[in-house]
């Protein structure tokens, strides 16, 4: 069992910015930037390229909405888009605030956030989100 399903199960607490049925958003704890979220589809599958149609395609219309209200809640140019998929064995897409190309650079020391800060970040991007509804 992935970390992320034992975030999905409640085992571990996140930092949740929206879900559904099929998907869930939350904080990355170590973040390149203020607002770097992790996009996550529920059902457990390393590559993000072995997921079936149905579901990756619902991640894709998923994470594009995350990322209208990522923007909308923290100051950036453009709202960055990554899939490495080594870190865990779970599928899951980077959103990252961007305002520079290496913005997007994960070799970068990662961000230290208070949960007070994180708690913050997440509201306000659950805010903007529910102005998009």
């Amino acid at each position: 069992m992935s970390i992320f399903s034992k975030i999905i199960s409640g085992e571990i607490p996140a930092y949740v910015v929206a879900e559904t049925f099929d998907f869930l958003a939350f904080l990355d704890i170590s973040p390149l930037a203020e607002g770097h979220v992790l996009v996550i589809p529920k059902k457990e599958v390393d590559y993000i390229f072995d997921l079936d149609d149905e579901t990756y395609t619902g991640l894709q219309i998923f994470t594009k909405i995350v990322a209208t209200g990522i923007k909308k809640a923290i100051p950036c140019k453009k709202v960055g888009v990554a899939v490495i998929g080594l870190e865990v064995p779970h599928a899951h897409i980077h959103l990252i605030p961007v305002n520079r190309v290496d913005d997007m650079n994960f070799a970068r020391p990662k961000l230290s956030f208070t949960k007070e800060q994180l708690e913050a970040t997440a509201e306000k991007i659950v805010q903007a989100l529910k102005t998009e509804e």
